[in-house]
């Protein structure tokens, strides 16, 4: 077990040391998680280094349609930053370790701002299809935690505080950032799950009377692994559906992908505000 923690490090450092010879001088401050469908807003960076996941030693490889499968690296006005466009999935059958590794190399590139985006059923009645909801708070239905550990050397850092995982301080540029735009939005909860059905009736109306505001099938292992980096972590999702119960529609994943692509440029526009600003240095 020792020895598979010893090999887990070395792929992270292959993969960081990888990517630091690609960009040259180039130090991202910021790094972007885009989820299904929002992968386009990538392309709003300038001076674009493009590094397809095939490319990076170890790293994952997304199987799931709506996830380009690239790392951009770039610049937002005076602000150098990653963008990765796309994710993998504890429903593709990847480990949890493999599911985080992208967090793990961006932590190891020095980024300590992270921007995670998804798209995400809406649990609350009074969200609509292609609603913001700045995250607040989490609630983990995955089952796993990325900090588990088998290797008989747990650390005591792993003992993580969780009462702010989700930055106030960015939670309260992002929304600034949308009143300037005139872009309304919701504050919630976001349940995390497995996947990859979506969730049944009886299950919606318990993570509602959870405190669940809204349900996506990523996000939360990617956070508990950014604050395990020392990252000060926004999310931000995109209701691109009512969850199960709450409308008479049937829930398929080219309709999600086709909404959030709709709604991306309201997202992009978001992020770029919010990055520009340079309000959270």
């Amino acid at each position: 077990m020792y020895l598979e923690v010893i090999m887990h490090s070395d792929r992270i450092n292959k993969a960081s040391s990888y990517i630091r010879r690609r960009i040259g001088c180039l130090k991202p401050e910021i790094g972007v998680i885009l989820g299904s469908g929002l992968g386009e807003i990538g392309k709003r960076l300038k001076d674009r280094i493009l590094l397809d996941f095939e490319e990076i030693p170890n790293w994952p490889r997304s199987t799931v349609k709506g996830h380009p499968g690239k790392v951009v690296f770039g610049r937002m006005g005076d602000i150098e930053a990653a963008f990765v466009q796309g994710r993998v999935h504890l429903y593709e059958g990847y480990s949890i370790d493999r599911v985080v590794f992208p967090i793990r190399v961006l932590g190891r590139l020095g980024i300590k701002i992270l921007i995670i985006t998804n798209a995400a059923g809406g649990l609350n009645p009074s969200f609509n299809e292609g609603d913001v909801m700045i995250i607040t708070d989490q609630i983990n239905f995955t089952f796993t935690n990325p900090l588990i550990d088998s290797s008989g050397i747990f650390k005591e850092e792993m003992f993580l505080d969780m009462s702010s995982i989700y930055d106030k301080r960015l939670i309260s540029i992002a929304e600034r950032a949308a009143d300037r735009l005139g872009i309304s939005f919701h504050k919630g909860v976001l349940v995390g799950v497995r996947g990859p059905v979506y969730e049944t009736k009886a299950e919606v109306k318990m993570m509602r009377m959870l405190g669940g505001d809204a349900v996506c099938m990523s996000t939360v292992s990617e956070v508990i692994a950014g604050v395990y980096e020392g990252m000060h972590i926004l999310g931000i999702s995109c209701i691109t559906n009512p969850a199960t119960g709450l409308s008479e529609r049937r829930l398929n994943h080219e309709e999600v992908k086709k909404t959030a692509n709709r709604f991306s440029g309201m997202i992009g526009d978001l992020i770029e505000e919010i990055i520009k600003k340079q309000e959270w240095r």
